[in-house]
């Protein structure tokens, strides 16, 4: 069986939602509350591969709110995180994907350190971040969806924000080694890490977001933001293509402009209905057949019986795992959602 860890992407989403989510009880409360509540399994799921392979899931909803970082309620967070952890190892799930902010709470915070959970000692084995997949699918939608708006990626500037984390470098050495992108813009905020990843792949300009997005044909965000910001359309090139890497999404989707094109970034397409509900409830457009690729990760390595953390620690993601992943996710029936 797979199992998901995610969380909703606010307090008045998680406010909205509680009732479909089983606990109107919390419909009502704040923050203080949320803090609070016990992990709960919240959705079970049912996925058909094209080829014919049916698995089991569940949704572990681990009542983690982007506000909590934002307030600094870090202790809040983190035990959200282990604490959903735990609650999937103890219903035998045998692997399961860290979704959103729970994979960047894990490293950013070293909870590798706090492997015992009241009686529960975390086997680390049965989790993946699913940054893989969401890497290689983000790379995906770059190639095919630059086509489609009438971008030539040889002829094209790149702009990763975001570009030291986990996702964002595995996203540059993909375009770096797969594509013949002309020009990589890279931006982060660490600039000891920034300058690590320019000598590793030996190209790349170092900038900040100001003076990249005036320059880009192509922005991929995958920086990690508890809140969104907003990008003022007159500043970009156009055509100009923005992919929007993050959960919850950070970049404002008020823009339109006819020759701005903004598209989820990190979500797949499923060849057939999945039986869940937990898409409706965070808007997927098409819930039935739209997810994170982090959550697809974990029901390919279900599928494969590859119960291993595919997906773990800081920028180890290499593009041999991400072409073996892009192999597995075609062969079951996904795709990258594009424009």
């Amino acid at each position: 069986m797979f199992g998901l860890i995610g969380h909703l992407t606010s307090l008045e989403h998680a406010q909205a939602v509680a009732r479909d989510l089983g606990y109107p009880e919390y419909a009502d409360q704040g923050l203080d509350f949320w803090c609070s509540a016990p992990p709960q399994i919240v959705d079970t799921i049912t996925v058909t591969s094209v080829t014919g392979q049916k698995i089991e899931g569940q949704y572990v909803e681990s009542c983690f709110l982007p506000e909590m970082l934002a307030t600094r309620r870090i202790k809040a967070a983190t035990r959200k995180i282990l604490n959903a952890m735990a609650h999937a190892q103890k219903h035998g799930i045998n692997i399961t994907a860290l979704g959103g902010f729970s994979s960047i709470i894990f490293e950013n915070f070293n909870l590798e350190q706090f492997r015992q959970v009241r009686n529960i000692k975390l086997e680390f084995e049965r989790f993946t971040t699913g940054n893989t997949h969401t890497a290689y699918i983000i790379c995906q939608q770059v190639e095919k969806a630059s086509k489609q708006v009438g971008i030539e990626l040889s002829k094209a500037t790149v702009a990763v924000c975001g570009a030291t984390g986990d996702i964002g470098s595995a996203v540059c050495r993909w375009l770096d080694t797969k594509t013949d992108a002309k020009e990589l813009l890279l931006i982060a905020r660490n600039p000891e890490r920034l300058q690590q990843l320019q000598d590793e792949l030996g190209r790349g300009k170092i900038m900040s977001l100001e003076e990249a997005l005036p320059q880009a044909d192509i922005v991929v965000w995958v920086a990690s933001m508890p809140k969104g910001m907003e990008i003022d359309p007159a500043v970009l090139k156009q055509p100009c293509l923005l992919i929007d890497g993050g959960y919850p999404k950070n970049l404002a989707i008020k823009i339109r402009h006819p020759s701005v094109y903004v598209l989820n970034g990190g979500i797949v397409e499923h060849s057939l209905d999945i039986d869940w509900k937990i898409m409706s409830i965070v808007n997927m457009d098409v819930p039935a057949r739209q997810l994170f690729a982090c959550f697809a990760e974990s029901m390919l390595l279900e599928f494969e019986k590859l119960y291993t953390n595919f997906s773990w620690g800081r920028n180890r993601i290499t593009v041999e795992k991400m072409e073996q992943i892009g192999h597995v996710s075609k062969k079951h029936g996904f795709r990258p959602l594009l424009v």
